[in-house]
């Protein structure tokens, strides 16, 4: 997969998933909402290691810098 993720981007991605799962382990969040936020946070924490998402993919959008052509 193409990288379309940028660097703050990705710290954002995985700073935010991180904080939640440390509301899901301590038990801040429960019920439906734990679940919903445990799955936007897996997704997070995995387009923000992979540093490619299939969203901004299919929308054509990137947060990566464009690089100088020469």
């Amino acid at each position: 997969m193409k990288r379309n993720v940028g660097t703050i981007d990705r710290v954002l991605r995985i700073v935010i998933a991180l904080v939640i799962g440390v509301l899901l382990i301590t038990g801040q969040l429960g019920g439906a909402l734990a679940v919903i936020l445990g799955i936007v946070a897996l997704i997070l924490l995995v387009t923000g290691l992979a540093g490619s998402c299939p969203l901004y993919a299919a929308l054509g959008f990137s947060t990566c810098p464009r690089k100088a052509s020469g």
